[in-house]
């Protein structure tokens, strides 16, 4: 046994010199280290600076639609110059372009903001370096996977230029609207557009999922077993799995679409008139479409949010100085979200005409996935109680996700309930609810990600002074954003409607439309401080000590700024969880997962075994006493 392990350490070290002589004799000119790369840091990189450039985007389109709300009357004629004929000649927005801010608000930030922005960056940056592997399994497809998602990025910004406009039926892009391209001007080429550009995503999403789910299993280092992971690790792996069975059922949804807008099918047409005359489908179910796209919609929920919530464990108990609590029970609360994310997708359609049996069905299955969620709220506070806490921005953001997270959640036990549902289900209500507990919880986890990993990405330090102020207005803007609309909601006001002084019982809410509107764009305003600290931290930044948060994960263990290959020589060898934190009679208050049990406290302690055996021999003991 000692000769095969000498003989395997030596065959790991003598690859590891191999790959180290490689990385020496490698030389990148700009196209292929900047551009076509396949190093997994960089394609991180970019999927972070394509995110960056759609989160402002999708952001500002947002307040373009809020000025229509929060102050109706106001003339927008300063808007002309980029909108264009989409200003009415009375100063408005034109009521179809508000549909399409709404559409494509919804589907840049879901898509390209939550999903590949966070997902996206993360994953790649973070997985060859926590499981100790010098790469992604297949450096080209992940390549592929970052390029996937620019050519559907070009494709769907290209959308918001034609003469007609970008795509019109709403971020679910619901038939017949989107399937009948004389329904509206958004229904022609914007929404050609979008379904091409979802499909080039969705084909993005796929080769990124499949390469995480393989690095992972088959690259880990020496001793990284499964229970050794970080919990970052095990959402983005989750995450991976979760879009490599739900995002082929969207892809089937939008080709089956497709079909029906361009080769005369009927899948989702059936008793369509138009002008009075009837069109020739018959047959389809537009409820047909809201079964696919929810099939994905609702699994999409965790694929944007099981990332921040592994970010969050991670950087919760680094800056408790303590171990995470409940690790396991965290291991199984991310593995119930994700087997329980397939199983709940009808609770988006009690008010499509759903059997009402069916909807009780869904509305259990809703009702239970609110469990693991509670346990996961649960171990994030009992890390923090009474823990040496280091509030650094990325904790911040961190503690903010719980805070919204908890509080959009009991706002999904309302919705969850099907009777409820019919009465809010079209209100803003619900446009708050998944503002909070999707939306503003993964934005939190994806700005905590970048504060706390910037030093690993560009071996410089951000500005934690204007962190805090960054923090300090985003999450007190959120909360002055989306609180207020849930009592407009429960007063029955809808969604998706352009304007609301025609309704004599929407008058009352005048004031906090508008209170609604001046909180988002104060909450859009903050987003430039974290700017400048991003990218004059990028050039300007003190230089990064090399683990500044001593932390235990791997990551922290290469160099300042590591090449394609990530460790200089042999990978090192893992011994321990990455949760060893404040551990009684250690010097330091964190011992990396690369230190051997030997040289720590607990090495003068009974080993486990040693202990299972004392207490079968004291058992054995009692057991002849008990007979004698």
């Amino acid at each position: 046994m000692a000769t095969t392990e000498v003989q395997f350490e030596d065959h790991i070290a003598h690859h590891g010199a191999d790959d180290h002589d490689h990385d020496h004799e490698h030389h990148d000119n700009f196209i292929t280290k900047y551009i076509f790369s396949t190093d997994h840091k960089m394609i991180g990189k970019q999927y972070l600076i394509t995110g960056i450039f759609w989160a402002i985007l999708g952001g500002a389109l947002s307040l373009i639609f809020r000025l229509q709300l929060g102050f109706p009357e106001m003339q927008l004629e300063w808007l002309r110059p980029i909108l264009g004929k989409w200003i009415t000649e009375t100063g408005s927005i034109d009521p179809e372009f508000y549909l399409a801010l709404v559409t494509m608000h919804g589907t840049i930030m879901v898509f390209f903001v939550l999903t590949a922005g966070l997902s996206g960056t993360f994953s790649n940056y973070l997985i060859p370096l926590q499981i100790g592997a010098r790469d992604m399994a297949s450096g080209f497809i992940n390549m592929l996977s970052y390029w996937f998602f620019f050519l559907s990025s070009v494709i769907m910004l290209s959308s918001l230029f034609i003469e007609t406009g970008p795509a019109m039926g709403g971020w679910t892009v619901y038939p017949p609207l989107s399937a009948l391209e004389v329904a509206i001007p958004g229904s022609g080429l914007g929404m050609t557009l979008w379904l091409v550009a979802m499909s080039f995503f969705i084909i993005s999403t796929l080769l990124g999922g499949i390469n995480y789910i393989t690095t992972v299993i088959n690259l880990r280092t020496r001793g990284m077993s499964f229970s050794k992971l970080p919990l970052t690790i095990w959402a983005f792996f989750l995450t991976a799995v979760i879009g490599l069975l739900a995002f082929p059922v969207l892809f089937s949804g939008a080709l089956l679409l497709i079909f029906d807008r361009s080769f005369g099918t009927s899948f989702y047409l059936s008793d369509i008139y138009i002008a009075g005359e009837a069109l020739p489908n018959v047959g389809g179910s537009p409820i047909l479409y809201q079964h696919l796209f929810w099939f994905l919609g609702h699994p999409e929920v965790y694929i944007v949010l099981l990332p921040a919530l592994g970010i969050t464990s991670e950087i919760i108990a680094t800056n408790s100085r303590k171990p995470i609590f409940g690790y396991r029970a965290m291991i199984g609360s991310l593995l119930g979200i994700t087997i329980l994310s397939f199983v709940v997708w009808a609770h988006h359609m009690f008010v499509s005409g759903l059997n009402p049996f069916l909807g009780s069905i869904f509305m259990f299955l809703t009702l239970i996935i609110a469990v693991p969620s509670a346990v996961k709220v649960f171990n994030y506070l009992a890390t923090l109680w009474r823990g040496n806490i280091i509030f650094t921005p990325a904790m911040l953001f961190s503690i903010g996700l719980v805070s919204v997270f908890i509080s959009g959640g009991i706002t999904g036990i309302f919705l969850g309930n099907s009777a409820i549902d019919i009465q809010l289900h079209d209100t803003y209500f619900v446009v708050a609810h998944f503002h909070l507990v999707m939306g503003s919880a993964s934005f939190f986890g994806l700005m905590a990600g970048v504060y706390h990993w910037f030093p690993k990405m560009f071996g410089r330090m951000m500005s934690n002074r204007l962190g805090y102020v960054h923090f300090w207005l985003t999450f007190i803007g959120v909360y002055l954003v989306f609180f207020p609309l849930h009592y407009i909601g429960i007063a029955g006001f809808p969604r998706r409607y352009y304007s609301f002084t025609n309704f004599d019982a929407f008058s009352g809410f005048t004031d906090l439309n508008m209170f609604v509107t001046v909180s988002a764009f104060i909450t859009f305003g903050a987003q430039f401080l974290f700017l400048f600290n991003f990218f004059y931290s990028m050039y300007k930044g003190r230089i990064a000590p090399l683990n500044p948060w001593r932390s235990n994960t791997l990551e922290w263990t290469t160099p300042l700024n590591p090449g394609h290959g990530n460790w200089p020589g042999v990978i090192p060898t893992v011994y321990r969880w990455p949760y060893d934190y404040s551990k009684p009679g250690s010097e330091e208050d964190f011992i990396p997962q690369t230190v051997p049990y030997a040289l720590t406290p607990e090495s003068n302690l009974p080993h486990e075994d040693e202990l299972v055996d004392r207490e079968k021999e004291q058992d054995a003991i009692v057991v002849d006493d008990n007979q004698s």
